[in-house]
Order: C-alpha cells, then structure tokens, then sequence
C-alpha cells in the first residue's frame, strides 16, 4: 500500500484517485471546489477542499510523508507548474504533473516533476497501478479482464527455473518475456533461470499477478 495526494478532481484526478484506491491504496484528495468535491465522496472518503498554491496549507499536510503526489489540474499550467515547484519545495518524493502541451511538459520537468502525463481515465488508471502498486513497473490493459504486467522478480523464484517454479499452472499467468539492462529477451526458454537483476512482462488478470507481487 502506497500513501497519495491526488490535487484536483477533475477527470483525470477523479479516475487516477479511484483506481489508486481499488489497488489499496490510501488516498488524501485536495480540491477548492466544494461542489465538485461532494460529487466524489462516495468513491474517495478522505478529501479535503483547499487551495493547493497556500504554502501554509500544504505544509500542514505533511506533503512529505507522501509516496506519490499527482498534479491531476489540467485546465491551468500556471497552476500546475506553481504547485508542482511548492510540492518539490516541501520535500514531495515523486510528483506526477498533466500537461496539455509539449513545451508544458518540458518546463514541468524542468521545475520539479517526476513524471509528466497527457491524457484523461485510461491513461490515469494505467498510472495509478503503475505507480500505485508495489513490485508494479508498467501495465497495458489488453481487455477487461487481462493485461500485461511489467513486474519484479519474487524473491523465492531467484535461482529457480520457470519449469521448476510451473509458474503458468501455479501463479495463472504467462511469461510473455524478461528485461535486464534495459534489453528485452521475448519468450525465454522454460529452462530460464530467474535472478533478481531482471525483471518480467507477463500477461494475467489483476487477481493472479497482485498475488505474485504481495
């Protein structure tokens, strides 16, 4: 479970909140708008209606206790950019910031953002599992139920083979390929020993691969 302040309920902010929450995790939303923010109680309890550019505000939420912080505003960069710089100012370890535009994204980077995003709920919920969960490095939604899954490495597979550890039958998921240094080997062989310096892509529903990566 990771600890997140989600800042605008917007629709991006809304969805990423949402699914940051089916994956367990803790979310604090800020919003200025009452009216918006009432509108999201039923699927984030914990929401507080605020101005996210008052220093002192944010300050008194402990903006650095946080795992992940998301800009979800979209509709104002001069916003966006000044909460971004203040978060970074407060000790945020890892923001993520919306854009509109490339040269939005380029100063965002350049002033404090971690990672920088376009796009409204596919691209939130692919991020809020991609972020929000442990051992989680990337996610592709295949349909609704299935999806590919870039993972870690169990630590009880480490020096076992994908035969000996039956992983298809066992965990109901399938190796699809593994990464280490950046290179992508597809399909390795089932005599393939795992180690802790790769990592996997394997394709399964959210139900097998969480059980692998708790």
């Amino acid at each position: 479970m990771k600890t997140v302040l989600v800042i605008g309920l917007g629709r991006f902010g809304r969805h990423m909140a949402r699914k940051l929450i089916e994956e367990g995790n803790e979310v604090l939303a800020i919003e200025w708008n009452e009216e918006r923010a009432d509108s999201c109680v039923e699927i984030i309890q914990n929401i507080q209606i605020g101005d996210a550019t008052d220093e002192r505000f944010m300050h008194s939420l402990g903006v650095d206790n946080f795992d992940l912080c998301v800009v979800g505003i979209g509709d104002n960069f001069q916003t966006v950019l000044e909460i971004t710089v203040l978060l970074k100012d407060l000790g945020a370890p890892y923001v993520i910031a919306r854009a509109n535009r490339d040269v939005h994204k380029k100063l965002l980077l350049r002033n404090g953002a971690d990672y920088v995003v376009y796009g409204e709920r596919e691209l939130a919920e692919r991020l809020a599992v991609k972020f929000g969960a442990e051992n989680i490095f990337d996610y592709i939604v295949l349909d609704s139920d299935y999806a590919i899954y870039e993972i870690a490495i169990p630590v009880n597979w480490y020096g076992k083979s994908i035969v000996e550890m039956a992983v298809r039958n066992r965990y109901k998921v399938s190796i699809l390929a593994t990464k280490k240094n950046g290179k992508i080997q597809p399909l390795p062989h089932q005599d393939h020993i795992f180690s802790p310096d790769e990592t996997l892509m394997v394709m399964g529903d959210a139900e097998s691969v969480k059980a692998i990566t708790r």
